[in-house]
């Protein structure tokens, strides 16, 4: 992790147009940019919660750790994202881990400054709250996952995930292994490779060393939607 600096003039988030200038120099002089090398953790579940941070650049993989040896991944954040947000609204603690997939600069802000912001500029509060309510989509589909489909229909759900546009354009492939693919769809590493061959016996996905193609994208919705 490199050291700590203030970053002037820098980007807050894609809505800092809707910031006035003793809005932005409030948040500007309460943040800190923090560059995170690959496999290093932001912050952990259970850990004191004194920042929300926003991706600059990079790309990083929230989950929960459900024991000594197991998690489950939530979904991939990457630039223009906020981790953490839930904490503005009075959570002392981060209710996840994060880690670097690579090497990933983030802006950590003070929550205070930012509670102060939100209240006072709707507009701009409107807009991070609905981008950050987004991701509660992804929350509900890991709980119907694991309560109802099958293991085939688990991993079809976690590839149409991962293989979403913007994912496509950060080739996050290349930074996931089998084991983190599995843990996006609740099943074990084993059943994640025995299932990924089959697919792609039957000509739903291409498998190339890590990078993962997929081929007949209706198949694999009916997979997800009844497997």
């Amino acid at each position: 992790m490199s050291d700590n600096q203030l970053l002037d003039g820098e980007e807050l988030s894609p809505s800092s147009d809707l910031l006035s200038k003793e809005e932005h120099y409030l948040l500007n002089v309460n943040k800190k940019r923090l560059t995170y090398q690959h496999g290093e953790n932001l912050f952990k579940q259970g850990a004191f919660a004194p920042y929300v941070m926003y991706i600059i650049d990079g790309l990083v993989k929230v989950y929960l750790q459900t024991g000594p040896d197991k998690q489950i991944n939530i979904r991939l954040a990457r630039a223009g994202d906020y981790l953490a947000f839930s904490t503005v609204f009075e959570q002392s603690v981060y209710s996840y881990s994060t880690v670097a997939l690579k090497n990933s600069t983030v802006c950590m802000i003070d929550k205070k400054s930012l509670s102060e912001v939100l209240l006072t500029n709707p507009e701009f509060a409107m807009r991070i709250t609905s981008r950050n309510a987004n991701h509660q989509l992804q929350l509900l589909e890991i709980i119907k996952n694991i309560s109802y489909k099958q293991m085939r229909g688990k991993l079809a759900s976690a590839l149409i995930y991962l293989s979403t546009d913007a994912f496509l354009q950060e080739e996050v492939f290349q930074y996931l292994t089998r084991h983190d693919i599995a843990d996006f769809a609740a099943i074990s590493t084993e059943s994640a490779i025995k299932f990924l061959k089959e697919f792609e016996k039957e000509g739903i996905i291409a498998l190339d060393g890590k990078n993962i193609t997929i081929v007949d994208a209706k198949k694999l919705t009916i997979l997800s939607e009844h497997g």
